[in-house]
């Protein structure tokens, strides 16, 4: 009975010295100011990427049917509410992107508004037909006096991309 006393008596200051352990571990990753991204599509670094400030500029610079590669951040406005099949990213107060993703091969979440993103791939100048702006207004669910506003193409800044990072 004494060994018994003994072996407890050991192994309860072990027991209480490894909780200690895991509570600042825990502790020490809850201060971490690291980035957690989810990947979409191919996976991309976060590093190198251009503000959306310096993305307007090079779309400033292209013509139609022209494309650069680019890989920028910005935040999320809306996300197609259908599939996710696409989103508008912000790149300042007046402008935003709209991103497709390459091959179709992956859709974004549908609660990805508002949220950072680092978008890869390539940029271009598309007019868009006043069919397709109402297609994507019923996507966005908008209402149908909104769609039915919708009378003149869009010239706008769009985006391909083959890779997005959503911060957590």
């Amino acid at each position: 009975m004494n060994f018994r006393i003994f072996v407890f008596g050991l192994t309860l200051p072990l027991i209480f010295a490894c909780n200690e352990e895991a509570a600042t571990l825990e502790e020490t990753t809850e201060e971490s100011s690291e980035v957690i991204y989810h990947y979409f599509g191919d996976t991309i670094s976060p590093d190198d990427a251009i503000s959306g400030a310096e993305l307007i500029a090079l779309y400033e610079k292209l013509q139609e049917e022209d494309t650069i590669e680019a890989k920028f951040t910005g935040v999320i406005q809306n996300v197609c509410q259908k599939k996710g099949c696409w989103m508008n990213v912000q790149l300042d107060e007046n402008t935003s992107t709209f991103v497709r993703f390459k091959d179709y091969g992956f859709f974004m979440p549908f609660d990805g508004a508002e949220s950072n993103a680092i978008v890869n791939g390539k940029a271009f100048i598309s007019i868009t037909s006043v069919d397709e702006l109402k297609h994507y207004a019923e996507d966005e669910g908008l209402s149908q006096e909104e769609i039915d506003a919708i009378t003149e193409p869009k010239i706008g800044y769009k985006f391909l991309a083959d890779g997005v990072l959503i911060e957590d």
